[in-house]
């Protein structure tokens, strides 16, 4: 659940709302807070809030109601300019007429910084990104990686305590935009800079952050550290979004401390943790990570449960064995194996029963 101390908080939303049309809600009650030096993903789809709150914390948007505080003030009411808060977007929005160097140099010229100081800034921002050789070029002679690179040593180069990031590698292949990931992490932590970033890529928020806020209908469903999040999905949505996942629906028959027991609706019985359930009778999703199901009868631990199965595709993906089941009356059931000698190479049309540990299996709602 979303925090709401506000303490330490360098960060503070403190139950903010925004609506464009005076009637709908695109972010609903939000109450948020960090604490310096965090790197925080936002992540979600598309309408869920999680760029309208970057927008609002750097000043392009005004929340209908609540406040936002930076390092305990109010900044409400103060002018993007004057929040002292980086920027880096996914199109860089480099000016074209102007060489690197220049680019770098007009934030320090805004904030009145003498040519002596501002030449320094540059040269070590530029060193910062090892872009330190390409401060005479102009945008257009840089490939996109180098010009992320300068957009993010410009948000750097008045040494901002806060830098916001919307989507800043969508437009980078999948090679460079992994490398730039750890690039920009390892920055982060080594200036101790405060980052909040956008993004719906949930490979790049688990890789990336410190906590990650998954969004969904203007609200945060869920606020952890990215293993918990994997791990321990609080909700359905939350299991969905992040990673792949599988579910089986049925009803819950018995609740009994950290366990109930849940009849699926094509009748077996499974247990499983009682997460978002609270009541015999009650419909429920059950969430099975690929990873956590064995399909080696001889691995299997005690307590496993074991369901019937049938193959009905096998993928070799070099590392992982990726086959898809139908389980419980779910054809669309996932597991993945690690490619090793003595791991079976299912067939399609192969019956096999497979198992879990109901520790694994978390008891959702229903959706």
């Amino acid at each position: 659940m979303p925090d709401t101390g506000t303490s330490d908080a360098f960060v503070a939303f403190e139950r903010v709302q925004k609506s464009y049309d005076g009637e709908t809600l695109v972010v609903k009650d939000l109450n948020l807070t960090m604490p310096k030096g965090e790197f925080l993903t936002m992540l979600g789809p598309s309408g869920s809030g999680k760029t309208t709150c970057l927008m609002m914390l750097a000043g392009f948007e005004t929340a209908t109601y609540g406040e936002i505080k930076l390092d305990g003030v109010s900044i409400n009411n103060i002018p993007p300019h004057k929040r002292g808060i980086g920027m880096v977007f996914q199109n860089y929005a480099l000016f074209p007429h102007m060489t690197i160097a220049e680019n770098l140099s007009f934030p320090l010229e805004v904030r009145k910084i003498g040519k002596s100081d501002r030449e320094a800034k540059v040269k070590r921002a530029l060193d910062m990104v090892e872009m330190g050789a390409f401060g005479g070029r102009r945008p257009a002679q840089l490939s996109g990686g180098q010009q992320q690179r300068v957009a993010l040593a410009r948000a750097l180069v008045f040494e901002p305590e806060l830098v916001l990031m919307d989507e800043p590698l969508g437009a980078l292949d999948k090679q460079l935009r992994e490398k730039m990931q750890f690039e920009i992490t390892d920055l982060a932590h080594k200036l101790g800079i405060t980052v909040v970033y956008v993004t719906h890529d949930q490979t790049e928020a688990l890789t990336m952050s410190d906590r990650v806020a998954v969004f969904n209908d203007g609200r945060i469903q869920q606020l952890a550290p990215p293993d918990e999040l994997y791990e321990a999905p609080q909700n359905s949505f939350v299991a969905q979004f992040i990673g792949e996942n599988n579910t089986l629906e049925g009803v819950i028959t018995e609740i009994k401390g950290d366990t109930c027991t849940v009849k699926l609706d094509g009748g077996e019985m499974i247990d499983a943790q009682p997460v978002n359930v609270t009541e015999v009778g009650e419909r429920t999703r059950v969430s099975i990570r690929p990873e956590r199901v064995e399909v080696n009868k001889d691995r299997l631990q005690e307590g496993a449960h074991t369901l019937k199965a049938k193959v009905l595709e096998f993928i070799y993906m070099g590392d992982i064995f990726r086959t898809r089941l139908s389980v419980a009356g779910n054809d669309e059931f996932v597991i993945k194996t690690r490619n090793a000698p003595d791991q079976v190479r299912l067939k399609p049309g192969e019956e096999i029963e497979i198992g879990w540990l109901p520790q694994d299996c978390r008891a959702l709602d229903a959706l």
